[in-house]
């Protein structure tokens, strides 16, 4: 069920749980920015598919169609246990107009990054570097041999990429066959770091 809040305190979400999700934005309109954990951005495709449009990171913001008082046509969630501090649009400083308008450049050079991956890599690809970036989230820790090891589900992957659970599944058999990673429940650990980025950088 979601929670949009409109207090200044900061609001805790447990993973999983809807923070933001379509619609006209609440009065007074907030921004809101992430103190700790994750946030993803997800969209519905016709076919009902999600897709995870980006990862907000600590530090980064989401909301800002609450900026020109847009409906929002997406959802947001916790993906892991999250801290967000909503911010009103009225009450913005300069500061925090600076930093999001810097957060709004680098998710627009995201968006198009990852538009050039749909439409030149195969899916293999694509995989490869998604798990790049996810090991630079909060989903990623050292495990005792120092590997990093991602929290993820297929279904999650899937929509990260793109893709569908069954295809996105045969990609990650297909890169644990070539001794990329070592697939198991709910995680994969990235074995060849190096590998995985001359995979991510190839195009179809």
């Amino acid at each position: 069920m979601s929670r949009e809040h409109h207090g200044g305190s900061p609001l805790n979400f447990k993973a999983g749980e809807t923070i933001l999700q379509p619609g006209r934005p609440a009065s007074p309109r907030r921004i809101y920015r992430v103190v700790s954990g994750l946030v993803r951005i997800l969209r519905s495709d016709a076919r009902g598919n999600l897709l995870v449009l980006r990862h907000v990171l600590p530090g980064s913001y989401f909301g800002e169609e609450s900026l020109t008082g847009e409906d929002r046509d997406y959802h947001a969630e916790a993906v892991i246990e999250t801290r967000i501090q909503p911010i009103e649009v009225r009450k913005m400083d300069a500061v925090t107009t600076d930093e999001l308008a810097a957060d709004l450049i680098n998710a627009i050079g995201q968006t198009y990054t990852y538009i050039q991956r749909i439409s030149s890599q195969r899916l293999r690809n694509r995989l490869a570097a998604a798990l790049l970036e996810l090991a630079q989230t909060p989903l990623a820790q050292r495990d005792s041999r120092g590997q990093v090891l991602i929290r993820i589900t297929h279904d999650e992957l899937a929509a990260v990429i793109g893709s569908v659970r069954e295809t996105t599944t045969k990609a990650i058999r297909e890169l644990a066959q070539d001794g990329l990673i070592e697939p198991g429940y709910a995680r994969l650990r990235l074995l060849d770091l190096e590998g995985l980025k001359k995979l991510a950088g190839e195009c179809a």
